[in-house]
């Protein structure tokens, strides 16, 4: 018989308990998760210990310290190769804790190119020799090897460009910029400065000063119980003002393919004299102190159309629970609800209070200029903010209000909806967006398909090599484009499956180079939404939302625009898909509330002055809108056409789809009418269906047979006779007939 498990002959056998860990196998075991960190921090001592030990080695007796191979290797290099060292012990050290940095390979290669270029450069410039390079002077022996040969064959100067060359390269990698936009951020510094000087003159003291300000001052105590003025001056007003500070970058990285910078206009700049300015400056805080409100005005950001002044809330002295006098705040709504006494005060027809301005400690005032600029587009496209974006939809939308200009990838957004009265720029931004599209993509990059039912704004884009077929002007035929529209996306998801791509991008890397199996972007363009919505009000909504929910990763994004922002217009179910939304000067609170989810519309000016809510921002940015003449746009239109000689317009593939629907469409008012004679009439033929529609015979006789598939007339008998009429008139409503065909 078997022995069982738990003998005690079995439990001999057992093998021993293992001994417990001593002292320094427990210490192991504590610190193997930290070991890296202890690396960390074993470089930064070690980085640390040698520069200091470095700093005070003898350099004129080193000969027997080890230290000295690092002088005689690197020379003047010692010191941010020890620096670096240590830097990368702390790297190490924060593996663990959120990194307020984040290092990209590209980085630490640009940091290497940098060390290795200043080893040569300072033995050159330093005039060293072999004999000094042992000594430890400019770049050491390290830097002797890597320019020697060069010198001898290239010449100092020469060198000196290649390893110059070299080193920006370098700092590029490190700062992660390209060298155009390293020139630009110096032009940009130069420009500060050059503003700074002009500012700065007319304090010097060979300058009279400006007389002193004639307002009252402010009717308040001394100071807060902790020593603080109740009132809070700056120092120093604060003009902000981008318009003349952009940099030019768009010219040195466009294709030679697309149309020059010299087709568009370029912009002037307008704005308020320093007189203006301070004088409503002055009016503003008089105002407000006029009603019990001290506040100061600390921001100035001069814009194309408005100016918007950044008052800071004051303190006044009011009694507490326990009867003493405190300073307290001035709140914000006590200042935004003297909107229209600021525009008398400043006789103005329309006054905008931004109370706060998003991420400032201040309230907005913005205030019409007396004048307005108008915003072009070459500045748009020249900036910095347009060729950081890197998309091909990247269009200008204008300047904010501080002058600085404003950029939008339609690839994020991903659709825009745009809403406004007549004549406050509505279609003039269409036009813009187009010829910014077409400006920067080739036609096989990007398609465009518009459509304009009021028949005058978009017929200037026929012709264009971009455009699919031509302008549509008609409703019927707009409602198939957008039918074609979705059996487009939904073919275009197909291919995406087959080879696994999640969206357009992808997909086009996975087919290389074959330009015959990648697929451009579509962007949709529809000037008059309310005409489309009146007509086919279930249709167009469908078809909308289906797009918007679904295309983005297709590549098909939609600009929809109406000038009638009602509820009818812009359905619940619309806005839900469209969270990018942009308006310019409307009636109304209610229709700024219907485009904008809040009110602020109504009190923008005309000619380009809108509100743009992005699907990321928590607020609306007012934006001065870009002009583009129609001389620009029959420019780049003409560009394309005599590029592109071979050029042949891109077929309308949706005219099969919309021959389709209007058959079916007209059939069936056709059997509705045919239903109505069959109830008045005991029987029916085909010839006398011919004669009372006034139809052919093989459309009366194919009715003839949609009627008896409905069984509403008898078995089709020998040709030419009638047939019965099961319908009486008055039995069954028409409605339920052909709900239940």
């Amino acid at each position: 018989m078997a022995r069982s498990k738990s003998s005690p002959r079995n439990a001999d056998k057992r093998p021993p308990a293992p001994p417990p860990p001593t002292w320094d196998e427990k210490a192991i075991n504590f610190l193997a998760p930290w070991r890296i960190e202890l690396a960390g921090l074993g470089l930064f001592l070690a980085g640390m210990i040698l520069l200091l030990n470095f700093l005070f080695l003898p350099k004129a007796a080193c000969t027997n310290n080890w230290l000295c191979l690092f002088h005689e290797g690197f020379g003047w290099g010692a010191y941010p190769l020890f620096l670096s060292l240590a830097a990368g012990g702390i790297h190490l050290m924060l593996r663990q804790v959120e990194r307020p940095y984040h290092i990209h390979p590209k980085q630490v290669i640009g940091l290497e190119l940098i060390l290795m270029t200043t080893l040569p450069l300072s033995h050159i410039f330093s005039g060293a020799t072999l004999a000094t390079a042992h000594l430890g002077k400019g770049g050491g022996l390290v830097g002797w090897a890597l320019s020697q040969p060069l010198l001898q064959f290239f010449g100092p100067l020469l060198t000196g460009l290649l390893y110059l060359a070299l080193l920006t390269w370098g700092l590029s990698l490190v700062t992660q910029r390209g060298w155009v936009e390293l020139q630009h951020g110096l032009r940009t510094v130069s420009l500060r400065l050059r503003q700074f000087a002009v500012r700065v003159a007319p304090t010097l003291p060979a300058i009279n000063p400006a007389p002193p300000r004639s307002a009252a001052p402010i009717p308040s105590p001394a100071s807060l119980p902790g020593g603080a003025p109740l009132t809070h001056p700056q120092d120093e007003l604060v003009i902000m003002d981008d318009t003349a500070a952009m940099p030019q970058t768009g010219s040195a990285r466009r294709d030679k393919q697309l149309p020059p910078l010299t087709l568009l206009e370029e912009g002037g700049a307008v704005a308020l004299t320093p007189a203006e300015i301070e004088d409503k400056k002055q009016k503003i805080e008089q105002t407000l102190r006029d009603f019990g409100l001290p506040a100061t005005v600390i921001q100035i950001r001069r814009g194309p159309a408005v100016t918007q002044f950044g008052v800071q809330p004051g303190y006044v002295e009011k009694p507490g629970p326990d009867g003493t006098i405190k300073p307290h705040k001035v709140r914000v709504g006590q200042i935004a609800a003297l909107q229209k006494d600021l525009a008398l005060a400043l006789a103005v027809q329309r006054l905008r209070v931004q109370a706060p301005v998003p991420g400032q400690g201040v309230v907005g005032i913005e205030v019409p200029n007396d004048e307005t600029a108008v915003v072009r587009l070459r500045p748009i496209i020249e900036s910095q903010a347009f060729t950081q974006a890197r998309s091909p939809l990247t269009v200008a939308l204008g300047q904010d209000v501080s002058g600085a200009p404003v950029a939008i990838d339609l690839s994020k957004m991903p659709h825009l909806l745009i809403a406004g009265a007549t004549g406050s720029g509505k279609s003039v931004c269409i036009n813009a967006l187009i010829a910014c599209l077409v400006f920067n993509n080739a036609p096989d990059q990007l398609h465009l398909i518009m459509i304009d039912p009021k028949k005058v704004e978009l017929i200037r884009f026929n012709g264009l090599p971009h455009l699919i077929g031509k302008v549509e002007t008609e409703a019927d035929r707009a409602v198939g484009v957008l039918r074609w529209l979705t059996a487009e996306m939904d073919r275009r998801y197909e291919l995406f499956a087959a080879v696994g791509a999640r969206n357009l991008g992808g997909y086009n890397r996975k087919m290389g180079r074959d330009k015959n199996k990648k697929l451009p972007y579509l962007a949709v363009f529809i000037d008059e939404l309310a005409d489309l919505m009146y007509t086919y009000p279930g249709d167009v909504e469908r078809t909308l939302c289906r797009l918007a929910q679904m295309a983005r990763a297709t590549g098909i994004h939609l600009v929809v625009a109406t000038q009638r922002p009602s509820t009818d217009v812009i359905t619940g179910l619309i806005k839900a898909n469209f969270p990018a939304r942009l308006s310019f000067s409307v009636a109304s609170g209610i229709d700024s509330r219907v485009i904008l989810d809040t009110v602020g519309a109504e009190h923008l000016l005309s000619k380009g002055d809108m509100l743009f809510l992005a699907s990321d921002a928590s607020g609306p940015a007012r934006i001065q809108g870009v002009f583009v003449s129609d001389h620009e746009i029959e420019g780049i239109v003409k560009h394309w056409r005599d590029t592109l000689t071979d050029w042949e317009p891109i077929p309308c593939p949706w005219e099969t789809l919309i021959a389709k629907h209007a058959l079916l469409d007209e059939t069936d008012s056709l059997l509705e009418q045919a239903i109505e004679l069959a109830q008045k009439s005991d029987t029916l033929s085909t010839s006398y269906l011919q004669r009372r529609l006034r139809i052919g015979f093989p459309r009366a006789a194919r009715i003839m047979e949609h009627l008896y598939e409905m069984g509403l007339v008898e078995d089709p008998k020998t040709g030419g006779k009638t047939r019965k009429s099961y319908v009486e008139e008055g039995d069954t409503p028409l409605d339920d007939i052909l709900s239940g065909r």
